[in-house]
């Protein structure tokens, strides 16, 4: 049997997209973790051949890998709320995004002036504070492709 275009679905019974399913989603952030833990790691290494201490705890891939994988998944959480509730996600993830790297920089910022982190040195907190930015930018690439966003502000 053939619908013929003349006949009327009443909008509020078609399908709404919503985005890639679960798997893709998925997929996407597990991309994310992967990407921003590599990325980690590269800046890891080229923070300890300039010298940033052996024994700086957030250099070491146990903390980076697990810090990677929660702020990857808490930003989605962030992300897919924002999504769904704002009337416009783009304009609010525009100066959002940016808001919350910055202020997970005070407290790398903070080691130059205290001794709460041992072993921390400029080396190294440099690195962490680049790593910081690079989850943030391999997490948002993610969410882009997991969770797009809608161009058209909701009403």
């Amino acid at each position: 049997m053939s619908t013929s275009s003349s006949s009327h679905t009443p909008a509020s019974t078609l399908p709404v997209r919503t985005g890639p399913g679960r798997a893709a989603v998925a997929g996407w952030l597990i991309a994310g973790i992967v990407a921003g833990s590599v990325l980690n790691g590269i800046i890891a290494l080229l923070a300890r051949a300039a010298g940033a201490s052996e024994d700086f705890q957030p250099l070491q891939p146990g903390a980076f890998i697990s810090f990677t994988v929660i702020g990857v998944l808490v930003g989605a959480v962030g992300w897919a709320v924002i999504r769904r509730r704002s009337a416009d996600p783009r304009a609010l993830l525009s100066w959002l995004v940016p808001t919350v790297v910055v202020v997970s920089l005070v407290p790398d910022l903070m080691m130059f002036f205290s001794d709460f982190q041992a072993h921390a040195d400029a080396a190294g907190i440099i690195a962490l504070m680049v790593m910081h930015v690079a989850v943030a930018a391999a997490a948002v690439f993610a969410y882009q492709r997991a969770l797009p966003l809608n161009d058209e502000p909701r009403s």
